[in-house]
């Protein structure tokens, strides 16, 4: 891995990331003679390359086109012979764990994933990655985020390990991945965002009660940026699907729009930027509204988006929308709700009137897409009814309320859109 670092910092360097491509793979079967590093199209293997090798391959081979010689490996029987040696040993390895009945690699590392999740979202909670900084050792990072000195290094070993930060003479540096997307003040900050997958470590330690109750299990109250962090990850997934959810919107006529439970307000915001003349008002949680009040100033869009406090099963949603938006919303839902929901929604459309509900929709025997039926388990820890549902019920559901035009239509990722016409 270190030497993958260094050749990604050496093309850089010298100006050939951009045409040179970098893809890595498996064990070979050559494992006693890596790292090995292969130039495609030349077809020149290189073996035993260490960080010191980078800087001549980069330089003398891919930027001057000169083989380096001492590096190169060229003995294909030898090769052949390696590799065939060890797929025959890996195989035999494989029958006899299997014979002796001992757990595959894969189910024993599907148990084990959670070490690597709790790793990441404790850092992401101490904020390590911010206390790094430009680097640092174990006892400035300590200092910095108030821990004992001893986790605190064994924490940012494993991070290294896991390769989101590198340890260089008892100094840890950032990656470039984690200093872009997990360090305070970078532009790709996702770190608000990831404290809410924080949370739901803690919902999720209860599911086996759950399984039992069929219902969440009454934990202690949330944590005190619960709300904030729930809507920075909702706002992330928000952007991710905009663009997809307004391209498929039918807009023509569209100008006035209710966002139900818009959160972060990020669809309207795409929705307003991507139509001329249409304005949307949303309708959310008084926890949440002055959140979105504050993505919508960011935007620079107060004059198109407005905001009102309510609750969307029992409070008016008022009338003649001529689009109505369900985004994200309907698996915090009982099925009964959701009927309920579309009745209220159908009654505040104009005729021709659209509402749109995007979420992650099961196959009829809910066992897929396996995000969605994953989902669902999140909602049965976390909500006293919701679930992920399928396309047969969302239908049934919006025709019982009278919509009579009623569509699916797929994203790119788990999850996808359920359209209905006020006939």
């Amino acid at each position: 891995m270190r030497v993958l670092q260094e050749l990604h910092r050496e093309l850089g360097s010298q100006g050939l990331s951009s045409e040179i491509q970098v893809s890595t793979c498996g064990c070979l079967g050559l494992c006693d003679d890596g790292p090995i590093m292969i130039v495609y199209p030349d077809g020149v293997w290189y073996r035993r390359v260490k960080n010191e090798d980078v800087k001549e391959i980069v330089s003398s081979h891919l930027q001057a086109g000169r083989v380096v010689s001492r590096l190169e490996w060229n003995d294909p029987p030898a090769m052949k012979a390696m590799a065939t040696e060890h797929t025959n040993h890996y195989l035999a390895m494989v029958a006899a764990k299997d014979a002796a009945g001992i757990l595959p690699d894969n189910l024993y590392e599907m148990a084990r994933a959670f070490m690597i999740s709790r790793t990441l979202l404790t850092a992401l909670e101490l904020d390590v990655f911010t206390a790094v900084g430009a680097g640092a050792s174990a006892n400035q990072v300590a200092q910095r985020i108030r821990a004992d000195s001893r986790g605190a290094e064994m924490l940012l070993n494993a991070l290294s390990g896991l390769r989101l930060l590198e340890k260089r003479n008892d100094v840890f540096f950032h990656t470039s991945s984690s200093a872009r997307f997990f360090a305070t003040g970078s532009r790709d900050n996702a770190r608000p965002g990831l404290l809410h997958v924080a949370h739901l470590w803690h919902r999720w330690s209860t599911l086996t009660e759950c399984v039992r109750r069929g219902s969440r299990v009454q934990t202690e109250d949330r944590e005190p940026n619960w709300v904030p962090s729930f809507i920075a990850a909702m706002d992330q997934n928000a952007k991710e699907r905009a663009a997809a959810i307004v391209k498929a919107v039918e807009a023509n006529g569209v100008k006035r729009v209710l966002d139900l439970g818009g959160g972060s307000a990020a669809y309207s915001i795409a929705l307003v930027k991507a139509i001329p003349g249409l304005s949307s008002e949303i309708l959310d949680l008084e926890e949440v509204v002055p959140l979105t009040q504050d993505y919508i100033r960011q935007a620079g869009l107060t004059d198109r988006i407005t905001t009102r406090v309510g609750d969307m099963l029992s409070d008016p949603l008022g009338e003649n929308y001529d689009l109505i938006l369900i985004l994200a919303i309907c698996h915090m839902f009982s099925p009964e709700q959701n009927r309920r929901l579309f009745e209220r929604a159908y009654k505040a459309l104009a005729p021709k009137g659209q509402v749109v509900v995007q979420d992650f929709i099961l196959e009829p025997d809910k066992t897929a897409p396996r995000a969605a039926a994953l989902f669902s388990l999140n909602m049965l820890v976390g909500t006293q009814a919701g679930s992920s549902y399928s396309e047969p019920e969302y239908a049934a559901w919006l025709r019982a309320a009278g919509f009579a035009e009623v569509r699916r239509v797929r994203l790119p990722g788990p999850s996808g859109l359920i359209i209905g016409v006020r006939s």
